[in-house]
């Protein structure tokens, strides 16, 4: 329940700095949604293997490649990975900052969800984040097998390849400000 909340409030806030422009502007200027920035159209689900959009193309290759493997082995027990966002722009990194600051109402609040498009590992592909909880949850199991590892406490969605596939995780950090 809490990860619903908190990946729904993630996945407004470019609706958020957008607000009070006009409908058209709007959906030309909002990430969210566009596939060129990193973002995912609202009519389309993404899985580790829709290399045609950036979300997933432009992931590191390792990491890519990992999120295959679990993926394909995960089907066998009847668990779908989706993928609720992957690489990003530093723009639109910066507009979900934006956003979260607005939301939380200050920068020290809001890097607790969102990291800086300097440090997002987001902006440089090698962090992606899974859908639904049921995948969050395989993955949380068995990621290791992968070298897939759960990072922030916070969020069970966001996954980097920080160990050897069969290694151990390092700890889960608190969230993303530390």
């Amino acid at each position: 329940m809490l990860r619903n909340k908190i990946m729904a409030a993630l996945l407004v806030l470019p609706a958020l700095v957008i607000a009070g422009c006009s409908g058209a502007t709007a959906l030309a200027d909002d990430p969210d949604h566009d596939p060129a920035q990193g973002g995912i159209p609202e009519d389309v689900t993404l899985t580790p293997f829709d290399t045609d959009y950036p979300a997933v193309g432009n992931l590191d290759p390792d990491l890519r490649n990992a999120l295959q493997k679990a993926a394909t082995d995960a089907r066998q027990y009847k668990v779908d990975i989706r993928i609720a966002s992957g690489w990003r722009t530093k723009e639109y990194q910066r507009k979900l900052l934006e956003g979260g600051i607005e939301k939380y109402g200050s920068l020290e609040k809001a890097r607790k969800y969102v990291n800086t498009p300097e440090e997002s590992t987001h902006v440089s592909g090698k962090a992606v984040d899974v859908a639904p909880t049921r995948a969050d949850d395989w993955l949380n199991r068995h990621g290791e097998k992968y070298g897939l590892c759960q990072v922030y406490a916070n969020e069970m969605w966001h996954f980097e390849l920080l160990t050897t596939p069969g290694g151990k995780c390092p700890p889960t950090r608190a969230n993303a400000a530390g």
